[in-house]
């Protein structure tokens, strides 16, 4: 029960469509424009760095409110970092599936960017690294996600191995499982992005911006 409520909870967290309301501010559906995603690339390509960066912040601070209520709740659950990330799994599914705006949203990263501040500082430097060098490098903000969010796996079970969730096995065995389909989800959000990377036509950041 303690599960599905955290789940509930982060999912209600999640519906908080900020490139929506955001695109709704310019007099847009941002649904409507550029790559039609909800998600804050999209919001820099079609409104500018300004609504962009609106939007990956609304995007972060709703997982992380999540995450924080559930900590607050449930403090001292001996599986509170399980709690935690199906606060942040609930988040990810209300923010890539709005019930009210037919289940269309984001993808996903900046949340996902949310719940790693959230579970732990320590793991930030190297999922950052990985998308600012993907991105940067190549300019492909896809590359960039997906290699983040593949980090964010491994550094997890890492943690998890060293013990520092401090939890027993089986919900350390179930932490990694829900990691690991968060991750798995972050992939299939984007993949029309892997086909377009793969066949060497996926859009550059910066190239065809439309600014309203």
């Amino acid at each position: 029960m303690e599960r599905l409520i955290c789940l509930l909870a982060g999912y209600v967290c999640g519906l908080l469509q900020t490139g929506y309301l955001v695109g709704k501010m310019n007099h847009i559906d941002i649904r409507r424009e550029g790559s039609g995603n909800a998600g804050s690339t999209n919001a820099v390509r079609v409104m500018g760095w300004k609504a962009g960066l609106m939007t990956f912040a609304g995007d972060v601070i709703k997982c992380v409110a999540a995450v924080l209520l559930v900590r607050y709740f449930y403090k001292g659950s001996e599986y509170l970092p399980l709690l935690a990330m199906y606060a942040g799994m609930g988040a990810t599914l209300g923010h890539n599936f709005p019930f009210y705006l037919h289940f269309k949203g984001g993808k996903g990263i900046a949340v996902l960017a949310g719940l790693v501040v959230s579970t732990d500082l320590r793991m930030v430097p190297i999922p950052l690294a990985a998308f600012l060098i993907a991105a940067v490098l190549t300019r492909y903000i896809s590359l960039g996600s997906l290699l983040a969010s593949a980090m964010f796996f491994l550094e997890v079970v890492l943690f998890g191995q060293l013990g520092v969730f401090g939890m027993s096995a089986p919900y350390v065995y179930e932490l990694y499982a829900l990691t690991l389909i968060l991750t798995l989800l972050a992939w299939y959000r984007h993949r029309e992005n892997i086909g377009r990377l793969m066949a060497g036509t996926e859009n550059r950041f910066g190239s065809g911006k439309k600014k309203v």
